[in-house]
């Protein structure tokens, strides 16, 4: 399957490596390669080796790990909007880089972890104190909706097709539009369209935002897959470990919100 990535697509041929299309070899270049030092030059730049799923691994714990330290400390500290709302727009901005630019520069990386870590402690302190144990809920629905994707990528139940890319990708920005409007229309109608207000409508479009998570999960899973195969360079695994940051971060938060319609407020 043709990969969405264009860093997977400039490896044309099978296994990340391109096809030979020199002329070949006769005895006498066979022998001169043969006998020729092992050693590389110093002047020849020595190739970057190619990522592995252990590197993925490691990543997504340095950076899921910055997100939710810097969580507990903001919840922890009780932070308040006056610093969760600066560090929350720094972290929107950071996103949009790394996710337009495919940059896999650590330091973006994790400073939208660190950034989008506090807004989310002082949100969850939040819904903490407004519904009792309904943190404790999302952090482990999270977690089941994680594992459960997985598992349905693992034993090969769904893998991702091209054209279920663009009906996710299309999902997304219909649902991101949709809130958009939501939030405009509430400032002249109270709880504007009802798509995140505690009533049938809210709870449908909640639930269609958790498969939305979901499905971006299989996404991941899937760019990590063809990575690995493809041979990408290793420094490539810091901006997988970013996709599953975010789709992990809006699955938490539409998870959150959701439980929060059946919990009694205290």
């Amino acid at each position: 399957m043709e990969s969405r990535n264009p860093i997977f697509s400039q490896r044309g041929a099978p296994g990340g490596q391109r096809a030979w299309a020199g002329p070949t070899p006769s005895v006498q270049q066979l022998n001169e390669m043969y006998t020729a030092p092992s050693y590389t030059p110093a002047h020849t730049p020595a190739a970057e080796r190619p990522m592995t799923v252990d590197d993925v691994v490691v990543r997504g714990f340095m950076t899921l790990g910055t997100l939710v330290l810097s969580a507990a400390v903001a919840w922890q500290l009780n932070l308040g909007w006056t610093l969760a709302a600066p560090a929350m727009i720094v972290g929107l901005i950071l996103g949009l880089i790394v996710s337009f630019r495919q940059s896999t520069n650590p330091a973006l990386i994790l400073g939208y972890a660190l950034s989008y870590g506090v807004a989310i402690g002082v949100l969850s302190h939040r819904y903490e104190d407004l519904f009792h144990g309904v943190v404790l809920q999302a952090v482990l629905g999270t977690m089941l909706a994680f594992g459960g994707t997985l598992a349905v990528y693992t034993l090969k139940i769904f893998r991702p097709t091209p054209k279920f890319t663009k009906f996710v990708v299309g999902a997304a920005l219909a649902a991101v539009g949709l809130m958009l409007v939501n939030w405009i229309v509430g400032f002249f109608e109270p709880g504007g369209l009802g798509l995140r207000a505690d009533n049938p409508l809210g709870w449908i479009f909640s639930i269609a935002m958790i498969l939305l998570g979901c499905f971006f999960l299989l996404l991941d899973f899937d760019e990590i897959e063809s990575g690995v195969r493809a041979g990408v360079p290793a420094r490539y695994s810091w901006l997988m470990a970013f996709g599953l940051t975010l789709s992990l971060v809006w699955l938490y938060l539409e998870i959150l919100r959701f439980i929060s319609y059946f919990t009694d407020s205290d």
